[in-house]
């Protein structure tokens, strides 16, 4: 089913004057177009037709250069797939030149030696890749096309032969969910430095996936206790993506275990080769964006909030999320992204959140806080609407027309995200909010409402009891 990205509507900016968190982690959905057909995005025929609108280059410059404004943040290239955008090498120089880190949410399997040379040089320094299965056989039947996993195995040697910080996203779904072990061997087998995993967000595409491959709350639990157990081996730098439970999970268990807090959200700092972090100019960052960013998963998984839709209604991103880099359409897959760059996928880092101040720039894995949306993560769609994750489909206004400093500075949506006491329902109760703020675009997903309690969360705050 095709989704069209509505008309831009003129944002309700905050208060001329206002500050705002610096930005650390920005997910471009730089294509629409895409060659896969995963079962939770649009056809291949649609994101070709989608892509006719993408950013032009002179546009996406713009853009580019206006970002320094914002901070230092990490630019996550995702989609679609954005290796199938003819000027992602010229972006990607530009923004080096610009000073900005980089990174790049792709499903890896039109990876080469050619081109993995060129990211490389380019200066890219973490490149994410989905995988939603551990074998041919679970990966290939979500991703529509045989052969897909392979391919991407094979891409994801190319870059790692050549000292590139790899980065696995991999979305937790019935199909999968109970072969999170062998995903974990096959990130340690590929020698992969992050293992990311997204908790899926229902919305966009991610609305047509049946009920029956969708998590309970309880199974969403017990994934997150998998990744703090996981975690404590410190065999590579594992992350909850889309899961700000994951906070509330790691205080209550060193609570339990006698041990002290974790002085990184997910242990490891530096993990990338050759070596460092990716934000400090040295190769391993952040979560980035699933499949290619977070473009929201193909013109849907990622849509952007609004405060319920109040400024702008109705817009959403139209590819893969990210989370982390790579986000990009499925499950983030962000080299720290989520399009679904991840998603596409959600970064930490030394700003914004409860871990601590700085401008922008800092290291990815440290301590701050669950639900960074508007706060220190933003989404930019293919057609340049600006949404405050790849998955909350709100507007907040369009690159095209307005810089994106000032939507990020002057957004009263992104205002309202930054407030944890607007929070309704049991998480404007619960003693985590701060540390955890639940997922914004899963209660926008279920209520409409951005600000709603986090829908798929058991758990009861102590002032409800």
């Amino acid at each position: 089913m095709a989704h069209h990205t509505q008309a831009y509507a003129l944002p309700t900016l905050a208060p001329s004057g206002a500050t705002a968190p610096p930005l650390r982690l920005l997910f471009w959905e730089a294509t629409a177009a895409c060659n896969l057909a995963c079962v939770h995005c649009r056809r291949l025929d649609v994101s070709r037709q989608l892509s006719r609108d993408d950013l032009s280059t002179e546009q996406a410059l713009g853009m580019i250069a206006s970002l320094p404004q914002t901070g230092r943040p990490i630019l996550v290239f995702s989609g679609g797939e954005p290796l199938m955008r003819p000027d992602l090498f010229e972006l990607a120089a530009a923004a080096r030149q610009t000073g900005l880190p980089t990174a790049l949410a792709t499903n890896g399997t039109i990876m080469n030696e050619e081109i993995a040379q060129q990211v490389v040089d380019v200066g890219i320094r973490r490149v994410s890749m989905s995988f939603d299965g551990p074998d041919a056989v679970t990966h290939d039947q979500f991703r529509g096309i045989d052969g897909s996993f392979d391919s991407t195995v094979r891409g994801f040697k190319e870059l790692r032969r050549r000292g590139m910080s790899m980065q696995i996203n991999t979305t937790v779904t019935k199909h999968n969910y109970r072969l999170l072990d062998r995903m974990y061997q096959l990130a340690l087998e590929l020698g992969a430095d992050a293992l990311h995993i997204f908790m899926l967000v229902p919305v966009g595409c991610g609305m047509e996936l049946s009920d029956a491959i969708k998590l309970d709350p309880d199974e969403y639990e017990a994934a997150l206790n998998w990744i703090y157990d996981r975690s404590l081996e410190q065999k590579l730098h594992l992350k909850a993506t889309c899961a700000p439970h994951y906070f509330r999970v790691m205080r209550q268990r060193a609570k339990e275990d006698g041990r002290p807090m974790p002085t990184a959200a997910h242990p490891h700092r530096g993990m990338g080769h050759p070596g460092g972090d990716a934000v400090t100019g040295q190769t391993g960052p952040s979560s980035l964006g699933k499949d290619s960013g977070p473009a929201l998963e193909k013109q849907g998984l990622h849509p952007h909030p609004d405060l319920s839709l109040r400024e702008g209604e109705g817009a959403r991103p139209s590819g893969h999320p990210g989370g982390h880099p790579g986000a990009g359409g499925h499950p983030p897959a962000e080299p720290g992204a989520t399009t679904h760059t991840r998603a596409q996928g959600h970064p930490e880092g030394a700003t914004g959140g409860s871990g601590g101040g700085g401008s922008g720039g800092g290291d990815m894995t440290a301590m701050t806080k669950g639900c960074l949306a508007g706060q220190a993560v933003c989404f930019v769609s293919h057609t340049g609407e600006v949404f405050p994750c790849g998955y909350l489909p709100v507007s907040s206004g369009n690159v095209k027309t307005t810089p994106l400093p000032a939507i990020w500075r002057d957004s009263s949506i992104f205002a309202a995200l930054r407030n944890d006491d607007l929070l309704e329902g049991k998480c404007g109760m619960c003693e985590f909010k701060k540390v955890c703020m639940g997922c914004r675009a899963r209660a926008f997903a279920e209520s409409h409402d951005y600000l709603a309690e986090e829908p798929n969360c058991g758990y009861t705050p102590v002032r409800l009891r």
